[in-house]
């Protein structure tokens, strides 16, 4: 009987050798050192310019409100949102949970609509470009106070937050 009858342990040896060749390689968190942009590389990942400014809500006061009660509908466009130019995320400082949260119009509003926008929340957290967007600036999303579409290209979230510095 020949040695090399049976070439399964040398067809064996040869896989395991490659797959050693390829073994795991460590991944890059958004974090390391060597990660180019912090910025530039969770707008890679959403595919969106991920925009942020700060605001109070007093000169705001009205379109929250118009898009805290648009929510019910906002809910399936989010649902249905897969692509974006921009997202632009609004910090109303004002409103912040450490400053004694809304002011009371919008708070009024917040606790008219409040099923819709724990429904909201939901659909934000479950869609991944948007969960991304908002994770990026460190946005919770029991943050969000509504969001506004501004035709099918830009979306506006409105955060009860400061932003992390």
């Amino acid at each position: 009987m020949p040695v090399f009858a049976d070439t399964r342990w040398l067809q064996s040896l040869a896989a395991c050798a490659f797959l050693a060749a390829f073994g795991p390689q460590p991944a890059q968190g958004l974090e390391s050192a060597g990660a180019v942009n912090r910025a530039d590389t969770v707008n890679r990942i959403v595919g969106s310019d991920v925009r942020q400014e700060e605001a109070r809500t007093e000169p705001q006061t009205n379109k929250i409100i118009t898009a805290i009660e648009r929510t019910r509908e906002n809910i399936g466009a989010v649902r249905k949102t897969s692509k974006l130019d921009t997202v632009d995320i609004v910090f109303l400082t004002d409103a912040a949970r450490s400053e004694g949260g809304p002011p009371p119009a919008v708070e009024s509003k917040v606790e008219q609509h409040q099923d819709d926008i724990a429904e909201l929340r939901k659909e934000i957290d479950a869609n991944a470009l948007l969960f991304n967007a908002i994770d990026s600036r460190r946005v919770l999303t029991e943050d969000v106070l509504a969001v506004e579409f501004d035709g099918s290209a830009r979306i506006v979230i409105y955060a009860a937050a400061r932003p992390s510095n």
